[in-house]
This record gives structure tokens, sequence and C-alpha cells, in this order.
């Protein structure tokens, strides 16, 4: 894959190129800053961008704001943030175009090196993925009043698997069920989540985002 990787520390960033670069994927740009991530994106339109979610100046969701403003330039742009904690505001902003191709992990995921590969993966290929431990603070944050609320505890736990960017497939293993299973449950879901069919807009990504909000 051709990727650009951001981030302002110059130890992550490069130990980030070398275990790309390692893997076989092809590091077209590398820099420390939001301004150079969107010139990045617009210049190479990489297969996938990784982003430190802090960059200068301020240190606060400098990366993040340049992610989304470089998917406005180049519309589906793959996304990848990396955190050092957890703040799903930040996924709800990220999903909040509703085309996918986004992730959110936390730093540390990085250190499992499988894990993080496929994540970038799946992300390149247009999936969705979130940090389990995201996932898991919006399990106990979520209002209760919520549409959220009026899913099933099989119906959460399917979502939650949809929110780490787990294919039908993968869920069906996951939970040790038939694919049919699993694609009737995501149609109950996305009935009660109020997602009626519409070509214009992928379904799988606002289940996901309403979670979120929720």
């Amino acid at each position: 894959m051709r990727i650009v990787v951001a981030d302002d520390s110059v130890l992550l960033r490069e130990g980030l190129v070398r275990l790309l670069v390692e893997d076989g994927h092809h590091v077209v740009d590398a820099v420390g800053d939001g301004p150079s991530l969107v010139e990045a994106v617009r210049e190479h339109r990489p297969d996938v961008s990784i982003v430190d979610v802090r960059m200068p100046p301020t240190h606060t969701d400098e990366g993040l704001r340049a992610a989304i403003t470089a998917r406005t330039h180049v519309p589906g742009a793959p996304m990848l943030i990396l955190s050092q904690y957890v703040e799903a505001s930040y996924a709800g902003d990220l999903l909040a175009d509703g085309s996918g191709a986004v992730g959110y992990l936390l730093k540390d995921r990085v250190a499992r090196i499988e894990e993080f590969l496929d994540a970038l993966d799946r992300v390149a290929r247009g999936a969705t993925v979130l940090d389990p431990q995201v996932i898991a603070q919006l399990l106990t944050e979520r209002r209760r009043d919520s549409a959220v609320g009026t899913l099933t505890a099989r119906e959460r736990q399917i979502l939650a698997l949809m929110a780490e960017g787990c294919s039908n497939t993968a869920v069906a293993r996951r939970l040790v069920v038939s694919a049919s299973a699993v694609e009737k449950h995501i149609g109950n879901i996305f009935a009660k989540l109020g997602l009626l069919p519409d070509d214009a807009q992928h379904r799988r990504v606002l289940a996901v985002l309403t979670y979120l909000r929720g």
C-alpha cells in the first residue's frame, strides 16, 4: 500500500515508517503537522494515512481536524487515527460524513503489530475500525433513552463488533453463529435505528455513528 504517516514525534513517526516498510508498504510521505498532512493527501492520494490526533500548535485535536479537512479535498480518503487516550467524540467526528474508510485506535495497539497492520488494511479497503477500548467506554456511557438502548444484548454485541470493523463473516465466527443469523440481526439493528435502505448512504457506517452518538 501507499501510505502517508503524520505524527509530530520524530521517534514514533520514524518507527512507523520502518514498521510499514518492513511489511512491504511504500511510505510516500511522513509529516509532522496538520497542514502538511492535508497537502500530502492531496498530492499523493495514498491508499491510507496514519494520523496522530495531537499535533502542533496546540497538541489537542489538530491531527483529527486535518484528517477531516483532507477528506473534504479527497472524499473518502482512508484515515487511521492514533490517540494516546480514549475520546469517543473524536471517533464520532471522524465518522460524521458517513463514507467509511476510517479507524480510531489507541497508540498501544501499534505494539500489537499484527492487529495494527490488520486494522490498517481494513481501513484501506473501506472498513470502519474502532479500538475495543473505545467501544467498551461507549457501552458504559450510552444514554438509556437512545435508539441504541432499544437493541437486544445480542444486537448490541453485533453492533460493537461492527464498530471494530468486523465483516459479517468475522462476526459470525466470533459469536459462533451462522452468517444468516448475523444478517438477520443486522437487519433488525438497521430497522431499530431507523436506517432505511438508501444507496446514497452507507448504513453500516451510519449504524456505528448512531452507536457512537447514542
